[in-house]
């Protein structure tokens, strides 16, 4: 075996390249599930904004680490083929077996949750499917791959180099581009928050509305009968214009809120539309308290059953 000298360059260029490839590929992984994740969502968990979590870092750390990976590889390639001892550097077979470690623990452990999951009578959903799936055929094609690079395959047909690459390229292109498709692009996630904003704004105002018919056994005529400096409490207003919302009191029960919304909002109880996730209040009455909304200005009716908010009995 050939002790080629490892130099500082030979170090630091693979070094590079594979903490790149790892996370580069953890990103991948992580970004495909949060896709699954909203896509297919969990009726039972709160469903978030999904560019509030670590969606945004998951793009840029593949924006960046794909591009920074496959230019190391390419000089990597280059100074083996200008000089091939560089072929045999104790650091190359140190990257290679590692990353080979790596990729094979991973299908093992991915399988074992597979047939365990199986084996325990749990329901295979098609959302921890498609998560096993891709999890078994990331680290496949890694392991390939590499296993084809120490056999010296990729230095055999040079050409096909250069077509993994494009391939790998395309593929996160189109990664990331399904998201905009998947959960909407940063802007309509922007204009969604904005929407949660004013569904939260309207929840607080009609929470200080039942406090104040509590006190007075009335619905305020207007939103600044609402301030109250001693309970610190602010009549809030739209997050973009700065207007207020729009009130009216319809009669001694009821009063009805308005805001203009930028996107469509759907809302069952279980936040499966981030952009009204909110969770339930109570119902006034027997009406349910939805805050289901389309774009421009909606109006929410609101009655208030005096037998479900009773007069505060007076301290003693």
């Amino acid at each position: 075996m050939d002790n080629a000298k490892v130099g500082p360059k030979d170090f630091f260029l693979w070094a590079g390249a594979m903490i790149s490839l790892w996370g580069g590929v953890v990103a991948f992984i992580a970004l495909v599930f949060d896709y699954i994740n909203y896509a297919l969502p969990n009726p039972l968990e709160y469903v978030s904004n999904p560019y509030q979590g670590g969606m945004p870092y998951e793009m840029a750390s593949l924006i960046v680490l794909t591009p920074l990976f496959l230019i190391l590889m390419r000089v990597i390639r280059r100074d083996i083929e200008r000089d091939p001892s560089r072929n045999d550097v104790w650091v190359r077979r140190w990257g290679l077996f590692l990353t080979l470690f790596i990729a094979g623990v991973t299908i093992v452990v991915d399988l074992i949750v597979l047939i365990t999951t199986f084996l325990g009578g749990e329901e295979l959903s098609v959302r921890f499917l498609l998560k096993v799936a891709l999890v078994l055929l990331v680290a496949s094609a890694g392991f390939m791959h590499f296993m084809a690079d120490l056999w010296g395959y990729w230095k055999q047909n040079p050409q096909l180099v250069r077509w993994v690459n494009y391939a790998v390229g395309v593929l996160v292109v189109v990664t990331i581009v399904a998201g905009f498709f998947i959960v909407g692009t940063p802007q309509q996630a922007h204009r969604m928050r904005l929407d949660e904003q004013r569904v939260n704004d309207l929840q607080s105002i009609q929470s200080q509305v039942t406090y104040f018919y509590q006190q007075k056994r009335v619905v305020p005529s207007s939103l600044s009968q609402l301030q109250d400096p001693l309970l610190g409490f602010v009549v809030p207003t739209d997050p973009t214009t700065g207007a207020a919302y729009e009130y009216a009191k319809t009669s001694d029960l009821a009063f009805q809120l308005c805001a203009t919304f930028q996107e469509e909002g759907t809302y069952n109880g279980y936040g499966t539309s981030y952009a009204s996730m909110v969770y339930p209040t109570k119902p006034y009455g027997n009406t349910q308290d939805t805050w289901e909304h389309g774009v421009g200005r909606v109006c929410f009716e609101r009655m208030i059953d005096p037998d479900f908010y009773p007069t505060p009995k007076p301290l003693q």
